[in-house]
């Protein structure tokens, strides 16, 4: 880790049921932030609305960050699951040799890649928890999952068709999990600081969404379903903006507790004025 680190506490596990379960209780007992877990391995990852997430040991990176944000309005604690992301975005392109903003941004939650138009490839995954909003204790957690040194030889046949890995994106190079820990941790530490002094980096964010110009299909509570045209996402709150004719100014912005699974349901965005 470099000096002059702002993490508070780290601990790295060989197996663990959730990191977020253990940074959670960190912050419970009192542990102040920055503080992160690391697991080689998890017995009860999970990912949004119950979904589970799994990997073998040592095929992927799996971390939690401890966050106390006295410092951040209540409605802007979206933003820190989105500095996580940058940050894992910035360090994965780094240490798998890739160009800057080859992975993007698949709202509200996912890391990704397209090698071709329209064919999406799961890298990461994050997961933001909090307590205590607007309250002088908030916490939060927020944990990502990269697909790390994992060949495609090894990738479960029913999701072979829709992930990949930073070793498969490299062209086959080994991936050292210790170096995407220490070029993330770095990028984290610096997007915290920026964060911490009002400072959001709205122009990376926006810029990796791949959503954007896109038609998506939503998966809402109840087995409901809908489909937009993406127009862009919202700063401020952190939402999907669609366009939407029967809405006030025909678009209208979508919070990711409203959705439960979104899908590209067109391969590129549209060309410019349509």
């Amino acid at each position: 880790m470099t000096d002059g680190s702002i993490l508070a506490r780290q601990e790295r596990f060989a197996t663990v049921g959730s990191t977020n379960d253990i940074v959670r209780a960190w912050l419970d007992e009192g542990t102040p932030e920055l503080c992160l877990a690391v697991a080689d391995e998890q017995t009860a990852g999970r990912g949004r609305d119950g979904r589970t997430w799994t990997a073998p040991p040592g095929a992927g990176l799996l971390c939690s960050i401890g966050f106390r944000p006295t410092w951040l309005a209540p409605d802007a604690a979206w933003r820190l699951a989105a500095i996580v992301a940058l940050a894992m975005a910035d360090a994965a392109e780094e240490v798998a040799g890739l160009a800057d903003r080859a992975i993007r941004l698949k709202w509200p939650n996912d890391l990704v890649l397209e090698p071709m138009p329209g064919t999406i490839h799961k890298l990461a995954g994050v997961l933001g928890e909090t307590t205590g909003l607007g309250t002088p204790d908030p916490r939060a957690v927020v944990g990502v999952g990269v697909n790390g040194d994992w060949p495609a030889a090894d990738f479960p046949p029913e999701l072979a068709g829709s992930m990949t890995s930073l070793r498969e994106a490299s062209g086959g190079r080994p991936i050292r999990h210790d170096d995407l820990l220490d070029a993330f941790v770095t990028r984290l530490e610096a997007r915290t600081v920026g964060l911490r002094g009002g400072r959001f980096d709205v122009a990376d964010w926006t810029a990796r969404q791949l959503t954007t110009g896109r038609t998506v299909r939503l998966a809402l509570p109840g087995g409901a379903a809908a489909t937009f045209r993406a127009i862009g996402v919202d700063t401020t709150g952190g939402g999907l903006v669609v366009a939407d004719p029967d809405a006030p100014g025909g678009e209208r912005t979508i919070l990711s507790a409203e959705v439960i699974h979104l899908r590209l349901a067109d391969p590129a965005p549209a060309a410019s004025g349509v």
